[in-house]
């Protein structure tokens, strides 16, 4: 995968300018840091790209094979990689192999939505040129956060760089999006029809590309703000914070309501993550030797270690220490050797000896696609346990 550059009005960041105009500009004065998430995500892009690079085309197996090696050679390569890549190739295949044509596959394509936003492209994981389909497929490595394809804005745009694209040769009617997310089992799909994409790139990115590249963009906080660059520093996100503290105490809190409790929750949790924001700024900007009023940087707890641990047991055991005294055997956990063995492998030896409880109920969002838990008995399970009784009676 070659190096890209990054459009001010991109598609991985459309979410978070089409809801805040104010944030590429905002974001450009930042230095753009790369985390190790990042890195690892790189990687298993590069992975995916060898993999159905090989698949589409007529690469030999020694090619193959010394391009994969080299990639297995980086520090940051996971075996579970190899895994998670395969998932990826198992759905384009699967998909592809689906139109009763097979569809033209452009790999790692950069696609250009410039009609829409200036100066817009981005690169699409996957697309499938099948008649009047386009089918656009993405490959997400991270597991924190569960990434849905509905209304998914970087992949309408990519669609939107695509249709324009390939306008020459095909007439798409639908356009389907599917974002592969292996390390958290997800595989989310979405369709909707080539005119209703050209609606929402008329009449909602244009106006919002025009927004953010004018002189007066609009700041919006919200959930969009995790992963912009400017968040920690950003005057409008920090007023937006501190009005929420006091809409916090609208009412009598000697006595709340369940309409209340929700609402306190929903701003906890942002005022949560806004202090954590703080924190970190005022931390860095303490240690480069500037003064926070009321605030230090200071050493937190360390740890200890021997300089060398085998030199130290030697010492140990000479002088009559047991040596089991000095380890400790335990199991690997269920998850830790299922990562040694590999998944599949894992699945086919003593895949049938995994028994699954379920987890200690905890509070998500109404977002959240989990189903809903209660303690409060269903008629279904009432009237089933009445019927044991009287069996148990006659």
């Amino acid at each position: 995968m070659a190096a890209t550059a990054h459009a001010l009005l991109s598609a991985s960041s459309a979410h978070r300018w089409l809801a805040c105009t104010a944030a590429p500009k905002l974001e450009a004065e930042f230095p753009d840091t790369t985390s190790t998430y990042a890195k690892e995500g790189t990687l298993a892009h590069e992975i995916c790209e060898l993999k159905l690079t090989k698949y589409t085309t007529t690469m030999p197996r020694g090619t193959y094979t010394k391009k994969l090696n080299a990639l297995k050679k980086h520090e940051l390569y996971d075996p579970e990689m190899d895994e998670t890549t395969d998932t990826y190739l198992d759905y384009v295949k699967r998909t592809a192999l689906s139109y009763s044509v097979p569809p033209s596959i452009q790999i790692e394509r950069r696609v250009n939505f410039s009609d829409y936003a200036p100066n817009g492209f981005g690169t699409a994981d996957c697309l499938l040129l099948a008649g009047d389909t386009l089918h656009v497929i993405d490959y997400k490595h991270g597991k924190g956060v569960v990434v849905d394809a509905d209304h998914n804005p970087q992949m309408m745009l990519y669609a939107l760089g695509a249709m324009h694209d390939f306008a020459l040769i095909y007439r798409f009617k639908i356009v389907k999006m599917a974002i592969v997310q292996p390390r958290v089992g997800s595989i989310s799909e979405f369709t909707c029809t080539a005119d209703e994409l050209l609606h929402w790139g008329e009449t909602v990115v244009k106006m919002r590309a025009m927004e953010a590249m004018g002189d007066t963009p609009a700041f919006v906080p919200g959930e969009h703000c995790r992963f912009c660059r400017a968040k920690q520093q950003c005057k409008a996100r920090t007023e937006h914070y501190a009005r929420l503290q006091y809409t916090a105490k609208r009412k009598d809190p000697r006595l709340i309501t369940l309409d209340d409790l929700g609402h306190y929750l929903s701003v906890a949790g942002e005022l949560k993550k806004w202090a954590e924001d703080l924190q970190d700024y005022a931390l860095s900007e303490c240690l480069a030797g500037s003064n926070v009023p009321g605030w230090k940087a200071v050493e937190g707890r360390g740890s200890r270690a021997f300089t060398d641990m085998d030199a130290a047991f030697d010492i140990l055991k000479k002088d009559g220490i047991d040596e089991c005294l000095l380890w400790e055997r335990k199991p690997l956990t269920l998850a830790q050797v299922e990562k040694v063995v590999g998944k599949k492998r894992f699945t086919e030896l003593v895949g049938t000896m995994v028994v699954k409880t379920p987890g200690k109920p905890t509070l998500a969002t109404e977002s959240d696609k989990r189903p809903a838990v209660t303690n409060v008995p269903q008629a279904a399970d009432v009237f089933q346990d009445l019927g044991t009784e009287g069996e148990k009676e006659s």
